[in-house]
């Protein structure tokens, strides 16, 4: 996407109105028509967190064996309890709905920019499979406020701002062009086109073959937004997934499928697409059931480093991933000044730091921006009024839960690919003839996807980065801060074997 037409004071295209200076609709070429378009794209493209994130923290137990809300997860026979879990995932669904359109209501008030946030995937798989089973799941909470407070505070003082712009250009190159591979990769496996191999890491489909209904919902949408952007029609993502949901609630109403599974390959990957209720009244109990200092009290000084390890590790997990997502998000908007940077910094970094404690506080995991933004950024939105669009389509979703949902992950993702490649126009702009430049982008790209992570891809990249300029006799070059950086991340990447160490 190129820099949006910036409209110059005194022409008749001018808006006066509160609202449009607030937000800067004009400034940045934008209408409040394209801002509520590209705000409930971005929803839509969101909305599959309001049933996976229940999925992974609602179905988690702690280490006395307790689900989200102190249900036990298994009964004295050790057998599950599906009451229990059931209500667990509902708890968590309406809670992760309402803290989601809090916080994207913020960033599009405050921050003033075009970003959705939700419970941040990885975040949440990292609380429940690796923190939670440590201590209860309020104290897990706990340190996820905690990690929001740290960096709140970085942002207050400055100095992640600072890193913000000490990053070099190339790397923010790359960073766009990594994050692009791996909304396209996240599309392409939510969807079920890319799937574990048999004898393979992945492969295509079901042993090798787009076999089943759902892949031809998922052929349709990504057709048609293909088309529709052809042509310049607007809202041509908003109106893919809208066709494509309505081809797949019609297949489902007729061939009756199943959800995904090792039995049936063919089935929905994520949600099944079946029309039923539609209005539900949210509980909201979750919200405050948290302990901020109680892994610490409870652990005792043995425990204290570990703990700070473990608040360490979401701290860079949500510091990195955030950074990588305002760039690209800025870039394929044209939103970013000469230097890079986008308008509004220190408020962006902000809210997405108080999203984080947020999460924390709502047991819904910490809260942080989406990349999935991007569609809405595709689709014109330029300002905070689409974030306040998705903010205020997540709070109706609380009530409407079953409605969201009824958007199959096979509608939803052509739109995260469609999005991938139109952020891969970044990759021009690194200068690969130069090797202290290329490596650092290639596996800052590369890495992004092929871990699964984006903090995996932005570490790989600062480390080699700074290495290679000191190799190359080009120390000074390196702002302090990229070595300083750099160094957190090594104690990121070995902070198992340092666990060991201290074990």
């Amino acid at each position: 996407m190129g820099a949006p037409t910036v409209t110059t004071p005194g022409t008749p295209a001018q808006s006066s109105g509160v609202i449009d200076r607030w937000f800067e609709i004009t400034a940045r070429g934008s209408t409040v028509a394209r801002e509520i378009r590209g705000g409930l794209v971005t929803f839509f493209t969101m909305a599959y967190i309001l049933a996976l994130n229940p999925l992974i923290i609602g179905t988690a137990a702690d280490h006395n064996g307790h689900l989200l809300g102190g249900a036990p997860w298994k009964d004295a026979a050790g057998q599950v309890i599906s009451a229990n879990v059931g209500h667990s995932i509902t708890l968590v669904a309406g809670a992760t709905a309402l803290v989601a359109g809090i916080t994207t209501i913020a960033m599009g008030i405050f921050g003033r920019f075009p970003l959705g946030l939700a419970t941040g995937l990885g975040l949440n798989a990292l609380l429940a499979f690796t923190i939670a089973p440590q201590m209860t799941w309020p104290q897990a909470m706990g340190l996820v406020v905690i990690e929001g407070i740290v960096i709140a505070i970085l942002v207050l003082t400055g100095f992640r701002t600072a890193v913000f712009r000490a990053v070099p250009a190339s790397l923010r190159a790359a960073i766009s062009v990594g994050i692009g591979l791996f909304i396209a990769f996240v599309g392409l496996a939510d969807s079920g086109v890319v799937r574990a191999g048999s004898g393979t890491l992945v492969q295509l489909g079901v042993n090798g073959s787009l076999s089943g209904w759902p892949m031809l919902v998922f052929a349709i949408g990504l057709f048609t937004v293909a088309v529709l952007h052809i042509r310049k029609v607007r809202g041509a993502m908003l109106i893919s997934i809208v066709l494509a949901t309505i081809i797949a609630v019609i297949i489902q109403a007729v061939a009756n499928l199943p959800a995904q599974s090792s039995d049936h390959p063919t089935g929905w990957a994520l949600n099944i697409p079946t029309l039923g209720k539609i209005i539900s009244v949210p509980d909201l109990s979750l919200i405050g059931h948290v302990d901020v200092f109680g892994a610490f009290i409870d652990g005792g000084i043995g425990r204290f480093v570990p703990l700070v390890l473990l608040v360490f590790a979401l701290i860079l997990s949500d510091f990195f991933d955030t950074m990588g997502t305002v760039v690209a998000i800025g870039a394929e908007g044209g939103l970013l000044d000469e230097r890079g940077n986008p308008p509004h910094l220190t408020q962006i970094l902000l809210v997405d730091s108080l999203a984080a404690a947020a999460g924390g506080a709502g047991s819904v995991s910490s809260n942080t921006t989406y990349i999935e933004s991007a569609s809405g950024v595709g689709e014109g939105a330029r300002t905070g009024l689409a974030s306040v669009i998705t903010g205020l389509a997540f709070l109706v979703a609380m009530f409407l839960a079953p409605l969201a949902g009824l958007v199959p992950s096979e509608a939803a993702t052509p739109a995260l690919v469609f999005v991938g490649f139109l952020m891969m126009s970044q990759v021009t702009k690194i200068n690969w003839s130069e090797l202290e430049e290329g490596l650092p982008a290639f596996l800052t790209i590369a890495l992004m996807p092929f871990t699964y992570s984006i903090t995996n891809g932005i570490g790989a990249g600062f480390v080699m980065y700074a290495f290679l300029k000191i190799v190359r006799g080009k120390a000074r070059s390196v702002h302090p801060l990229m070595y300083g950086i750099s160094i957190a991340f090594l104690i990121y990447f070995l902070q198992g074997l340092i666990n060991s160490w201290i074990s």
